[in-house]
């Protein structure tokens, strides 16, 4: 039966870094979850809806087509067979991400392929709630975070190098914006499960985050 390791938390605590490195050492896929979501936005974005709309939102997710390939554990995103693993990194699709995100249609669709994909292949799995509704019964289920100064620090610098125009203050609001919503929603909220480890990121290196992931693997998994 595959295995599965369960990366919950909010914006900018280093999910995907950390996942990425911890899913290499155990030679298990990688699956970005927030990426699904941005590139549901990225379509909403590009053909004018308002990615708050319910109704705009479910009438293109049955007709969406997004599929996700791994090579040497790097993933990338297609949307409606486009390769869109760069374009829906910008501040805009983030935004728009943690709004389509909130659509229970959505989020259903969504689950549906993360849930496929786990049932196949052994994952690492990052997201807002996949230790809570995605992957109830993962083997290890890990609440990452850091505080918002350092998440939006984090995120701001990764937006830098990649050679976008942006200001520390509107990533840190854009970031408590998306906080505020991932906690909020209705349907499968943001928040850490009793069976979950946390482990606060703020002074940690991402080498120390992974190793202390790989230890309570290694020794208190439910395998």
């Amino acid at each position: 039966m595959p295995k599965s390791i369960a990366i919950d938390g909010p914006a900018g605590a280093g999910k995907s870094t950390i996942a990425k490195k911890v899913s290499a050492e155990l030679g298990f896929i990688y699956l970005d979850t927030g990426a699904m979501y941005r590139a549901v936005a990225l379509k909403a974005i590009e053909t004018g809806i308002n990615t708050k709309s319910r109704e705009d939102l479910i009438n293109i997710i049955d007709n969406i087509n997004i599929t996700i390939t791994h090579d040497d554990n790097v993933q990338k995103i297609f949307l409606d067979g486009r390769d869109v693993s760069e374009h829906i990194r910008t501040a805009q699709v983030s935004a728009g991400a943690a709004d389509v995100a909130a659509i229970k249609e959505v989020r259903l669709k969504m689950v549906e392929l993360q849930r496929r994909i786990a049932g196949e292949k052994d994952v690492v799995m990052d997201g807002r709630d996949i230790g809570s509704y995605v992957l109830p019964q993962a083997n290890l289920k890990v609440f990452l975070t850091a505080n918002i100064d350092e998440r939006a620090k984090r995120r701001y610098e990764e937006l830098v190098l990649k050679g976008q125009e942006v200001y520390l203050e509107e990533v840190r609001e854009d970031m408590m914006n998306r906080d505020h919503n991932d906690m909020s929603r209705a349907f499968a909220p943001l928040k850490k499960v009793p069976d979950a480890v946390e482990i606060d990121s703020t002074s940690m290196t991402i080498e120390e985050v992974a190793e202390r992931i790989l230890y309570f693997y290694n020794n208190y998994a439910n395998i």
